[in-house]
């Protein structure tokens, strides 16, 4: 039995006070945005203690699927390196990053290359270096990694998959088909209609769904909503699985669900794979993170 644990969308702070040319920049909005709003929504010990009872759990592997940033400061980019490496080894967690990892133009660039041990593949590619997507082998897993995370104008959140990724994403899912994996993608944004409002959308998602028709997959996680989701989307075979999850910081007591994770239970073999969620997180405010409800997915 192999335990995958997924978290998204930590949005870690508290934020640093950004110097005056720092926001000369659509971060001025989104500034404003966290003194107003997410800095009491994703503020205090929320995340802390989430990440020690996933640490309880003791999963095999661990998937953040985003947004560890908020405005993409360089001070932001330490913090988040300095967490990743409290929380696990690279071998143990895989990173993809989220529009706020790209919150202006250059950010991206600075972040994976400061997160690049969490977020590169087993083989085939130089140290140091992130492409996508990247695949990693744990057990009968494979996590095939696509990053949709890319700077966007004021007021929009939206994610794009650059085309030269599709081929390569087909033949991972393919080659790790044959090989008899359990497949995983990972991405930020959701891959389905009607996910999200226009302006934070995936642009170009049916070609993602495209490939995932095709090619298949038995497990799609996304961070991106900040809600608890879970939709199927067509397969070559079967439906496929795809599920989101609320934000790791946000506080009990908000209008967005309270911080929860989840984990994955795998078994099995090619069409024969079992795959149980639990849920795992806050119910509401006072309450102890405990269970929040299970599905069989396989």
């Amino acid at each position: 039995m192999f335990h995958l644990a997924h978290l998204s969308d930590p949005h870690l702070g508290p934020l640093p006070k950004p110097r005056t040319l720092e926001l000369a920049s659509k971060r001025v909005l989104g500034y404003v945005n966290w003194r107003r709003n997410r800095m009491r929504a994703l503020a205090g010990p929320v995340l802390g203690n989430l990440v020690e009872d996933v640490l309880a759990q003791a999963p095999d592997h661990i998937a953040v699927t985003g947004d560890l940033m908020n405005l993409g400061l360089p001070d932001e980019i330490v913090t988040a390196r300095a967490w990743l490496e409290a929380f696990g080894s690279p071998e143990r967690i895989s990173v993809i990053p989220g529009n706020h990892d790209a919150y202006v133009p250059g950010a991206l660039k600075r972040a994976l290359a400061a997160w690049a041990p969490y977020a590169t593949g087993d083989h085939g590619t130089p140290p140091g270096r992130v492409i996508f997507p990247y695949v990693r082998r744990r057990g009968p897993v494979a996590i095939v990694a696509l990053s949709s995370a890319r700077a966007s104008a004021p007021f929009m959140a939206t994610g794009h998959v650059e085309s030269a990724c599709l081929p390569e994403l087909h033949d991972q899912l393919v080659h790790a088909r044959r090989d008899g994996l359990f497949r995983v993608v990972l991405i930020h944004h959701p891959p389905f209609r009607g996910a999200t409002n226009w302006h934070k959308r995936l642009v170009g998602s049916g070609r993602i769904r495209a490939v995932l028709k095709e090619a298949g997959a038995e497990l799609v996680l996304h961070g991106h909503t900040h809600v608890d989701s879970f939709v199927e989307i067509e397969g070559p075979d079967s439906a496929i699985p795809v599920v989101g999850v609320p934000s790791a910081s946000n506080a009990p007591g908000g209008h967005k669900p309270a911080a929860r994770y989840n984990i994955f239970a795998i078994d099995g073999e090619p069409g024969a794979w079992r795959c149980h969620m639990t849920e795992r997180g806050f119910e509401g405010p006072g309450s102890a993170i405990g269970v929040i409800r299970e599905r069989q997915i396989w």
